[in-house]
């Protein structure tokens, strides 16, 4: 990396595990603002099973840091539920209003109901021509952005690709698209250190209003989109109501749209700083599907994931209560030295490559396939429209203690 591109990156401090005493992992700005690949290593080897004390009003909570034992949560969701929340933000505030009737947030036969008519969805037979729409995208995406000389790789290129996939399947019209984009933005994180909690809610009860609207306009409408899907179901004999209706298109359009997108931001800005790697896979030396796994690890949008235990149980050899809040910490898992050879390295040609960004078990992430083909298509976008990018501009952070990313990355594009 030039010394031009490594002042517009952002620098990071690292926290030392000495510090880990003094630090609240539930503090969006902590992950946006520092570096805690230390503090993950110290954990993962010293305290794999960790207490984040309470803050003010928030209750304490487990930090469970090592790639065994972070799979065992979450195949086990007898132990483990994720009726009470799937993520601090909630859990910490008590609890999740959505809890079963959103498939993320759902356990046990109404959850393998669920799951069962939203994977006729996600099948790759499905999805074949929303993958074809997504590699026309991305090339004219590109296309445009070398034309211009110059992008923001994040809104220019990036954003227009998870959410244009998931708003085909939910039958979403174009002139919404934008102002989805907006909203879901700031539901889960925020461009902006001083973003509210206010904020998120707003941009999750407008979001919540839009689906209703849609919804009510879908039912027996002979659409044939994943709304008029889920408004024609039943589970357990009793068909799903609006409200189930609308949890779980809220559920898609978030979870199908911030977490790639960050992944493809995330790739662009690797490649940049790993231009070995950029040349190999411009080379051919590494295939597109095994470089696409090593850009999931590498990036993990998801921080973290949270389930409740249901009883007094015991996580990698530690006692963990009834009631207690358990954290499974996808970025400290991705990292583990005894499951991945130098995972401090990008290697696009890292096989096997068991992540978790995906989650694991019966919460395993229903759009996979579909993220990965869109990350695919980046990758191959990028590959054989590219000959250089050179970063233009500095970088910003999301702040989340969930998602983990940027939000802009300028660049400009020279053509191959």
């Amino acid at each position: 990396m030039t010394t031009e591109r490594r002042r517009m990156t952002i620098e990071r401090p690292t926290i030392a595990p000495e510090e880990l005493d003094t630090l609240d992992l539930a503090d969006p700005r902590l992950h946006a603002e520092s570096d805690l690949s230390a503090v993950w290593r110290h954990l993962r080897e010293r305290e794999p099973v960790h207490w984040n004390p309470a803050a003010g009003s928030a209750p304490g909570f487990w930090v469970v840091t090592r790639h065994a034992d972070v799979t065992s949560v979450y195949r086990d969701s007898t132990r483990f539920t994720s009726e009470g929340g799937n993520v601090l933000e909630t859990l910490l505030a008590g609890g999740d209003s959505a809890s079963g009737r959103m498939l993320a947030i759902t356990d046990g036969d109404r959850h393998t109901g669920l799951r069962r008519i939203l994977m006729s969805a996600f099948t790759s037979r499905a999805l074949a021509p929303i993958v074809e729409s997504v590699r026309r995208t991305v090339n004219r995406l590109l296309r445009d952005a070398i034309e211009k000389g110059s992008c923001d790789f994040a809104a220019d290129v990036a954003a227009g690709i998870p959410l244009g996939a998931i708003c085909d399947l939910l039958g979403v019209p174009d002139r919404d698209r934008d102002h989805l984009l907006s909203l879901t933005s700031s539901a889960l994180g925020s461009h902006d250190a001083d973003s509210t909690a206010a904020d998120a809610w707003i941009a999750k009860s407008e979001i919540l209003l839009y689906f209703a609207n849609l919804a009510r306009d879908r039912r027996g409408s002979g659409h044939s989109d994943v709304i008029a899907l889920l408004a024609g179901s039943s589970v357990g004999g009793l068909p799903l109501d609006d409200d189930e209706v609308i949890l779980n298109c809220y559920s898609l359009i978030l979870g199908g749209d911030e977490t790639a997108r960050l992944s493809m931001v995330g790739a662009a800005l690797a490649l940049l700083n790993h231009p070995d790697q950029w040349q190999a896979l411009k080379r051919g030396e590494t295939g597109i599907d095994t470089a696409v796994e090593e850009i999931l690890r590498w990036t993990t949008p998801a921080l973290h994931s949270g389930r409740t235990a249901t009883s007094d149980t015991v996580v990698g050899g530690h006692p963990v209560s009834a009631g207690d809040i358990v954290t499974v910490w996808n970025a400290s898992a991705n990292q583990d030295e005894q499951v991945f050879d130098t995972p401090g390295h990008l290697r696009l040609n890292r096989t096997p490559n068991k992540h978790v960004t995906f989650a694991y078990g019966p919460h395993f992430c229903l759009g996979a396939y579909l993220a990965r083909a869109e990350i695919g298509a980046v990758l191959t976008g990028l590959r054989d429209t590219v000959a250089e990018m050179e970063q233009t501009g500095p970088t910003r952070p999301v702040y989340s203690n969930f998602l983990s990313g940027i939000s802009t990355l300028p660049l400009a594009l020279k053509p191959a």
